[in-house]
């Protein structure tokens, strides 16, 4: 058993924590409708299409008996916004509509009221009555009747409370016999939504979020952000957030870039209402009038229209109710400023058409928000020409922060527990605004807990973090793994929500000195030379190799193979290498396939280490020449420079392997550069942090590993403090409406030092400290 000591220099201060764990909320897996926005109608409005997702048409989610007698028109429309509305002639027997909800259907809660309203015109007189029921057609509420007889569209609204509870409630409004009626904007909503908002989000949901104490709030999105056309009126446009405020009925229904629609009734307003109820800072993310998916680009001469979207955001979260945007603040309710602190403009970019206009959004807010911090974005990757390239655009331009992105196996967070360690601490900070390991296992959400404690001690240099994705709603998965999972009924927090919430909960305020003594040496799980066995495989393309060689640089061997071709996925293995520096050098012609697809050199197979190695050429969209690392729990791109594989024209390909270090050429240039860190283990990860607000200090020791281990403390800050602890097994993860895999320990520490159990997330709380802080 290990015996360790951690020394605390008591007065010695270090880099503040500031804002530095966060959430980042985005509309995929159905975060938005169907989740967190608390409507329970699904096509309230009529306006779902082909274009959102395939099956989807105007009527999608309702059951209509007599259907013929209910069509959809857009002849008299309720706004420009809101084209599609329900005809009805209900004729001698009446119509019956019935809306089944997201997933299995409404959780409808026995004695819960829910406010029903609708938009409807009727030249005369109709009569709408409206209840709730089960998938067995029986009456979970008493009947609510609405007369209709204005000739013009008007809103109509009544409370309909559940006399019986159901996980598979549906909606039902009939329209009595000889109604000549129109609908539109069909909804039903909790009156119990989280601080009790009108147009808010679901109460559990929202409750999980500030179980965490997040210091800010990233939203929309995600790719969520760029993909889409240019034009704001266009169905499949950017997002853009002045469609998103005011009136739901006149807000724009939008293809989500998830494959689905998107109501938008969840808007920046409601945004900014939710960072506010949680006590976050709000952090938007604006398009730069760039799409890298598609390669949609605002003409420099016109891009004004979207600086002007920053600039009136700002003033719309920020102004005075004298000004345009802050008055539209006021009128929506809210007078009082938001307090925005934190704007991103684009969202993990690749490519220099963004860096082309980033300088003019920068320069325009600097001059009229000078303190306004701004975020710059460095791609989807952590190393490599793109990420080189955002990172150079922030300096250059003196952005305050640059978006870094990656989701990685447990290995590839573990080998860079130091990532920051040597960052500059002049300059833009790193934003890590999108960063999971590949799983929901609690050994992943360990592994994040080291990685974060790394992120802790770099504080100087690394200013914001958040886990991503948020939420994903268990009917409608686009993206795993993800923090929050959810059905109509229940909230599953995974267990790396629970790493997520200690970390916020007891992030303090500012970093502590300590020295740690007796600590072993890390276990290294890797062999310290990438080697083995190497060949190529197709990544749904047909790909003729030739001139193939290996060429062990240490010995001078070389090694030629016979010419091949690979097809669709297939593989093939030519021959291995236990040098430990090599090359392998070939030319390659695409001649068929996937025009978006490419082909790798898979190297570095070795049984031993259960790992291997590829060169991707072509990647993402046929954009990339990528070192990947792929082992038993989940893929790591180490590096990424964009590149696109031509058609029916030879190239030249050339990797060295010396070690763990990895380049590549085609056609003589070079592109990838890398040292592919080997995993390590320590036997424990640790950090000091002090609270000046609960004047405690925190300390976070994370174990990943079989044994207990002994830690001596400083009883002169630890004494009669707290220690909590969360304890699982390896492999294990929570279920949906299952207990959590989780236990949770909590005690009083009475001797000078504690236990550390395998496996397990600690935090050690001191008693009340009033201290005069030092730097």
């Amino acid at each position: 058993m290990t015996q360790v000591k951690l020394d605390v220099i008591q007065d010695h201060f270090g880099a503040q924590l500031n804002d530095l764990f966060g959430i980042f909320f985005e509309d995929l897996n159905h975060a938005a409708d169907g989740g967190l926005y608390a409507e329970m109608i699904q096509n309230r409005s009529f306006e779902f299409e082909p274009v959102d997702h395939e099956g989807y048409h105007e009527t999608y989610a309702w059951t209509i008996n007599h259907s013929d007698q209910a069509v959809i028109s857009t002849d008299q429309p309720l706004n420009s916004n809101n084209l599609h509305y329900l005809a009805v002639d209900s004729g001698e027997d009446g119509i019956t509509m019935t809306n089944h909800g997201f997933n299995q259907g409404m959780f409808v809660q026995k004695d819960h009221t829910y406010l029903f309203s609708m938009f409807a015109s009727a030249k005369e007189k109709s009569v709408v009555q409206v209840f709730l029921e089960n998938s067995q057609h029986q009456q979970l509420s008493p009947t609510a009747v609405i007369a209709v007889n204005v000739p013009g569209w008007k809103r109509y609204q009544t409370t309909i409370k559940a006399s019986q509870g159901n996980a598979e409630g549906r909606l039902v409004v009939k329209v009595l016999p000889d109604s000549h009626i129109n609908l539109d904007m069909i909804s039903l909503f909790p009156t119990d939504t989280f601080h009790h908002r009108e147009n808010g989000v679901r109460r559990d949901l929202g409750e999980a979020l500030a179980a965490m104490h997040p210091k800010f709030m990233r939203f929309p999105g995600g790719c969520l952000v760029h993909d889409g056309t240019l034009d704001p009126d266009d169905r499949g446009s950017m997002y853009r957030w002045k469609n998103t405020i005011g009136p739901i009925e006149k807000r724009p229904t939008r293809r989500n870039k998830w494959d689905y629609n998107q109501t938008l009734g969840l808007g920046y307003y409601e945004y900014f209402q939710l960072a506010e109820d949680l006590g976050a800072k709000p952090l938007p993310v604006l398009p730069g009038g760039y799409d890298p998916h598609h390669n949609r680009k605002v003409p420099i001469d016109q891009l004004q229209p979207w600086i002007d979207d920053a600039l009136d955001l700002i003033e719309f979260a920020n102004g005075d109710t004298d000004t345009k945007w802050g008055k539209k603040r006021a009128e929506l309710g809210h007078p009082k400023p938001f307090g925005m602190e934190y704007l991103a403009i684009g969202n993990e970019e690749v490519g220099q058409a963004f860096f082309d206009r980033y300088p003019y959004f920068h320069k325009a807010i600097r001059e009229r928000y000078p303190n306004i911090k701004l975020i710059n974005t460095s791609g989807p990757f952590s190393s490599g020409g793109e990420f080189d390239r955002g990172w150079r655009s922030a300096r250059e331009n003196g952005s305050d922060f640059v978006d870094e992105h990656y989701y990685a196996s447990p290995e590839w967070f573990l080998a860079n527990v130091n990532r920051y360690d040597s960052y500059p601490t002049t300059g833009p900070k790193a934003f890590v605004g999108e960063y999971a390991t590949k799983g929901n296992n609690w050994y992943n959400a360990l592994t994040e807990a080291c990685y974060m404690t790394g992120l802790e001690r770099n504080a100087d240099k690394v200013g914001l973090a958040c886990y991503a994705p948020l939420f994903c709603n268990i009917g409608y998965p686009d993206w795993k793994p993800d923090l929050i999972y959810f059905n109509q009924t229940s909230v599953c927090k995974s267990v790396n929500y629970d790493v997520q919430k200690m970390f916020m909960k007891y992030q303090g305020t500012d970093n502590v000195y300590f020295k740690v003594k007796g600590m072993a040496a890390p276990d290294v799980k890797d062999p310290a030379v990438i080697n083995g066995g190497f060949g190529f495989s197709s990544d749904h393309s047909v790909v003729q190799l030739s001139n193939i060689r290996l060429t062990e640089l240490d010995t001078g061997v070389v090694k030629k193979f016979k010419n091949i071709t690979i097809d669709n996925e297939e593989s093939q293995k030519l021959g291995k290498t236990s040098s430990s520096h090599y090359e392998i050098d070939f030319n390659a012609v695409k001649v068929g396939g996937n025009p978006t697809k490419g082909f790798k050199l898979n190297f570095g197979d070795s049984d031993s280490s259960k790992s291997s190695y590829s060169w991707l050429m072509g990647g993402t969209d046929n954009g990339d020449s990528m070192i990947y690392n792929n082992n038993a729990h989940g893929g790591s791109v180490w590096d990424q420079h964009a590149w696109h594989l031509p058609n029916k024209e030879a190239c030249h390909f050339k990797i060295e392997v010396n070690r763990r270090h990895v380049k590549t050429w085609i056609n003589q240039v070079e592109f990838n550069r890398i040292e592919i860190l080997p995993t390590k283990i320590s036997p424990m990860y640790l950090n000091v942090t002090y609270d000046r607000n609960s004047h405690q200090y925190y300390l976070k020791v994370i174990n990943i590993t079989d044994d207990t281990q002994q830690l001596s403390i400083p009883s002169a800050i630890f004494k009669d403090g707290t220690l909590l602890s969360l304890i699982g097994k390896r492999l294990s993860h929570n279920e949906i409406d299952k207990a959590s895999v989780i236990t949770i320990d909590k005690k009083k520490v009475l001797k000078k030092q504690i236990e550390v159990a395998p496996y397990s997330a600690n935090v050690l709380v001191s008693r009340y400290m009033d201290v005069d802080l030092k730097k």
